[in-house]
C-alpha cells in the first residue's frame, strides 16, 4: 500500500490544498474534526494512503501545510476543516526568502515525521 504526503504551499496550494482534504475526508467518511463517521469497508480500506490513524477512529491527513503569510494559514485553520490538521504541520514563514534554506530542511523535516509517524505512533 503506498502513503502519500501531501504538501500544500502558498495561498493557492493551500486553498486547493484544503478543498482537496474536505473532498477526500467525504469519499472517505471522515468528519471535519477527523473522527470515522463513514459506512462502508471500502471507505476505511485505503484511508492509510492519505490519512494517519491518531486514536481508534481518528485521523489525521498526512500534510505539510507552508505559506510566507498568516493570512491564509488562520483561513485554513478557521475554515470546516481548519481542525482536521495537526497544528504542528503548519509551517509559516514570516523571514520570507533571507532563509529560504532553513525552510527547506523544515519543510522535509516535517514531511519525514509525517510520514513516520504511523510508524512511531506519535511523534
Amino acid at each position: 500500500m503506498r502513503e502519500i504526503v501531501h504538501i500544500q504551499a502558498g495561498q493557492c496550494g493551500n486553498q486547493i490544498g484544503t478543498k482537496f482534504w474536505e473532498v477526500i475526508s467525504d469519499e472517505h467518511g471522515i468528519d471535519p474534526a477527523g473522527n470515522y463517521v463513514g459506512d462502508s469497508s471500502l471507505q476505511i480500506d485505503r484511508i492509510n494512503v492519505y490519512y494517519n490513524e491518531a486514536s481508534p477512529h481518528k485521523y489525521v491527513p498526512r500534510a505539510v501545510l507552508v505559506d510566507l503569510e498568516p493570512g491564509t494559514m488562520d483561513s485554513v485553520r478557521s475554515g470546516s476543516f481548519g481542525q482536521l490538521f495537526r497544528p504542528d504541520n503548519f509551517i509559516f514563514v514570516f523571514h520570507c526568502f533571507f532563509n529560504i534554506k532553513d525552510t527547506q530542511h523544515e519543510v522535509l523535516w516535517r514531511s519525514r515525521e509525517v510520514y513516520w509517524a504511523q510508524f512511531l505512533k506519535n511523534f
